[in-house]
């Protein structure tokens, strides 16, 4: 989600520039730095880029510039009354000889230098302008986010590669089968009760108990049910960040599981390599939209 655009443009009295950086972000956070005295296009430039992007933090700066000789010097009559009171209260406290006309005028905010407005139908020209400035330069952001995502896209396959692997090779392992929990159980109770002679119905009734109990065929379908539609969500194109973030939780769950449900170190050490592919998985995850 990250990306960077910018793009400039004039009309008859006045050029602009429209700037827009976008980091990652679990939701749409918007920053807006206008030049002075077009607060009112915030709006129509917030409805803009929530209809373009759905997910990152998105700072947009617009700087405006008009012809001329650089518009008119005014003072601030607030801030002017604001020093004198403050003149007349210290001039009995302390002393010291009276500030000059132009040491008043050169303290901050006292004198303003405002630009000279344009007609209307220019301000107006203007304003557009600067709406289609933003239209472009979402354009552009977008195709940078794009171009960024189609490196991770790649990233987030190998991570689904390296999962599916890893579910394959539980789906395979043998610690899994009735017999070798059979022979893990034999072995046990031979080092336990050596001199206890154990049925070997009574053995076999063990074993499927705890064959049961240690299935992770349901988990290791979810899994692969899962691989399918991230993949499908990544080759789709459209905004997809949320719907794989639930689906990396969704992964961890399943994992989590298979972890507790596990009859073999093997098994064990296996839902502990795809807990680490689902968290590298995860992290990527935050960089899409």
């Amino acid at each position: 989600m990250t990306g960077y655009a910018r793009a400039a443009g004039a009309v008859p009295g006045a050029s602009f520039t429209c700037e827009i950086k976008s980091v990652n972000g679990r939701g749409l956070d918007m920053r807006m730095r206008l030049a002075p005295g077009f607060d009112a296009l915030e709006g129509d430039i917030r409805q803009l880029i929530g209809k373009t992007l759905s997910r990152g933090s998105i700072t947009f700066t617009l700087t405006v510039e008009r012809d001329g000789a650089g518009g008119d010097l005014l003072v601030n009559p607030q801030a002017l009354a604001t020093v004198l009171a403050a003149l007349s209260d210290l001039s009995g406290r302390v002393d010291a000889d009276r500030p000059r006309l132009d040491g008043i005028l050169g303290l901050k905010g006292v004198l303003e230098q405002r630009d000279r407005p344009m007609d209307p139908a220019a301000e107006e020209a203007l304003a557009t302008a600067i709406l289609e400035g933003v239209a472009q330069v979402l354009v552009d952001l977008v195709l940078a986010r794009r171009q960024e995502g189609s490196h991770i896209a790649a990233v987030l396959l190998e991570r689904l590669d390296e999962i599916e692997t890893l579910v394959a090779r539980a789906e395979t392992h043998p610690a899994r089968s009735r017999e070798a929990i059979l022979a893990r159980l034999r072995q046990q109770l031979a080092d336990i009760t050596a001199d206890i002679a154990v049925p070997d119905d009574r053995l076999a009734q063990e074993a499927l108990l705890l064959a049961t109990k240690a299935d992770i065929r349901e988990e290791l379908d979810r899994l692969a049910a899962h691989i399918v539609s991230a993949r499908q969500l990544i080759a789709g194109g459209e905004p997809a960040g949320r719907r794989l973030d639930f689906l990396a939780q969704e992964f961890n769950r399943e994992a989590n599981t298979l972890c507790a449900k596990a009859n073999a170190v093997e098994l064990t050490g296996i839902g502990l390599d795809l807990k680490a592919a689902i968290d590298q998985l995860r992290e990527q995850v935050q960089n899409i939209e």
